[in-house]
């Protein structure tokens, strides 16, 4: 059984990010003679070299790349079991890590973890909001206990347990006082011109709106701002005439508040729908647990 220390393991992590025995020496406070020794207890042990030796510096191999991952994940979860440790000092109950999309958070995540909250105000709650494939990333890695987001294709689907949560459609926005917000239909031909600003290519809402152009049959090379920030976009669209599409629940949040209106654009795509997200080998904590089943106690009584 391979058993390997917490020194060993912070070796192969700063090793990766500096790519020099010296380097990663000085990052953790040792000699460069105790990494070379520590470095060489892991291969003695393992029978097999982690990392190629340049005069420049290293390079993983394919058996070092294998640790690393798993290196990286250990050393993320120790860290939140210090996390824990000092909740649970402080007189908290947990710490609580959901990675949401935008999209979740007007009729999904802000309600259920206002809720949340009320019931178990000693859990210390983060939420991180980014792109469906940043946020799969993050949970592989161990940084967030869950995702409401959307599944990738090629992220092992055997590696995640996926529940839906939410059916989103898809809206064209712009700002509430744009020239075309008083029109009753708008055409995809007539946004040829209009600068847009979308998110970058890869996400599940870029690739259905480019696959809407091209079921349009519509041959041009649009005018296109990229940014995955919610922030950015609002923003852009606030002082410009850009026009931008994102889920229909973050529209109708954003026309709410009078900031935004949705366009007459019939689009030819839908957004897939918006998951609950785990890692399949892993055991949530005591707080992440109480927030999933909150959420499929939620998805249940919907579906009744």
């Amino acid at each position: 059984m391979l058993r390997l220390r917490t020194r060993q393991l912070a070796l192969l992590s700063h090793l990766n990010a500096e790519r020099h025995l010296g380097r990663a020496a000085a990052a953790m406070h040792i000699s460069q003679p105790a990494a070379t020794k520590l470095l060489q207890q892991v291969e003695d042990t393992l029978g097999v070299p982690l990392f190629e030796r340049h005069t420049r510096g290293m390079t993983p191999t394919p058996y070092g790349e294998i640790l690393i991952r798993y290196a990286r994940r250990m050393l993320n979860d120790f860290g939140f079991v210090q996390e824990e440790l000092v909740a649970l000092r402080a007189g908290l109950s947990g710490v609580l890590r959901v990675g949401s999309v935008p999209g979740a958070v007007p009729e999904l995540l802000a309600p259920m973890l206002s809720a949340y909250k009320q019931q178990h105000p000693r859990v210390s709650a983060s939420v991180t909001v980014d792109t469906s494939n940043v946020l799969i990333r993050q949970l592989a890695r161990g940084d967030v206990d869950l995702v409401l987001g959307r599944e990738i294709e090629g992220h092992g689907e055997g590696d995640y347990v996926s529940v839906p949560l939410l059916e989103e459609t898809l809206a064209v926005v712009a700002r509430a006082q744009h020239p075309l917000a008083a029109r009753t239909s708008i055409s995809l031909a007539e946004l040829v011109e209009v600068p847009w600003i979308l998110q970058p290519p890869g996400s599940p809402q870029r690739v259905r709106f480019d696959m809407s152009w091209q079921e349009s049959g519509i041959d041009t090379r649009l005018n296109i701002t990229e940014s995955a920030s919610t922030l950015v976009t609002t923003a852009m669209l606030e002082v410009s005439d850009m026009v931008a599409i994102m889920p229909g629940s973050l529209a109708q949040h954003y026309g709410r508040l009078g900031l935004l209106c949705v366009l007459p654009v019939e689009l030819y795509a839908r957004l897939p729908p918006i998951y609950l997200i785990t890692r399949d080998d892993d055991a949530l904590s005591p707080a992440a647990a109480r927030f999933v089943a909150q959420l499929r106690s939620y998805v249940e009584g919907e579906g009744g």
